[in-house]
């Protein structure tokens, strides 16, 4: 059995060290052997221009990714957290792994960019990835890749067992949607998104909050309100992700029969 959970934080634009700080007092709270945080959990969202990306984005060695990897190693927690991602004159907007002993395992950069960011990042090229972190696979997609099933299913047949969802939702029947993506692939999933209101610039976004940890069977085991900071833990057992029967006659994934799902892609 493994303590998995979230943490739903409500970040200052532009604050990185108030944001990292917060968050990990948040995480420090329980006791867990994998814990996600949101999408850009540690600058806010609601980024105004490009220069501000460039001002606020880290690579793999930067203050964010230094803090992670600390708490990770000294709790033995392992981590996955949205960052804007810096990699030469380029910026994404990634998701870091981060193992029990404070390795960074890789990142995910996000597929599906949502709204403004297409004017801000690069669409991610590292394809949907699936980590081993503390003895789980963890698949990890972001935020607007939820509205694709092709994302969910990519990395269940790569092996997830659990997807990490690290997002800023602001669609009220997002966080929903995980549910369906959870018994539709036999897989658990983790949401992690943030709450509160960012606006700047003449622009406001209004966040849902709600993170949960759904099971397979579409269970929801625990779920933040849309409101406030928390930070919540279930214990699991990771292998019942492997199983995809459904009956005696029916497996999810020897069911599927693609040569029928012609123009998909």
């Amino acid at each position: 059995m493994k303590r998995v959970g979230f943490v739903q934080n409500d970040p200052v634009f532009g604050e990185v060290e108030r944001n990292v700080s917060r968050a990990l007092e948040l995480a420090s709270r329980v006791e867990a052997d994998l814990l996600i945080f949101p999408e850009l959990f540690n600058t806010g969202y609601l980024f105004l221009s490009k220069e501000e990306v460039s001002r606020l984005a880290e690579d793999l060695g930067g203050y964010t990714v230094r803090q992670l990897s600390r708490f990770a190693r000294e709790t033995s927690t392992a981590l996955v957290a949205g960052f804007a991602e810096r990699e030469g004159g380029r910026f994404y907007n990634s998701a870091v792994a981060i193992d029990e002993d404070g390795e960074v395992k890789g990142v995910y950069r996000k597929t599906h960019l949502f709204f403004e960011e297409k004017l801000l990042f690069e669409p991610g090229n590292t394809g949907f990835r699936v980590f081993d972190l503390v003895g789980i696979k963890v698949g990890v997609m972001i935020c607007y890749d939820w509205r694709f099933p092709e994302a969910a299913r990519t990395l269940a047949l790569k092996g997830a067992q659990v997807i990490a969802h690290p997002s800023n939702l602001v669609l009220p029947f997002a966080p929903a949607v995980d549910l369906a993506r959870a018994v539709e692939n036999g897989v658990f999933v983790i949401l992690s998104d943030r709450s509160g209101v960012e606006e700047r610039g003449g622009k406001r976004f209004e966040y849902e909050g709600r993170s949960l940890i759904v099971d397979p069977g579409m269970n929801v085991l625990v779920q933040a309100p849309r409101e406030g900071e928390h930070v919540m833990v279930a214990e699991i057992d990771p292998n019942k992700a492997d199983n995809k029967k459904i009956n005696e006659l029916n497996d999810i994934f020897e069911d599927r029969r693609p040569e029928m799902y012609e123009g998909l892609c």
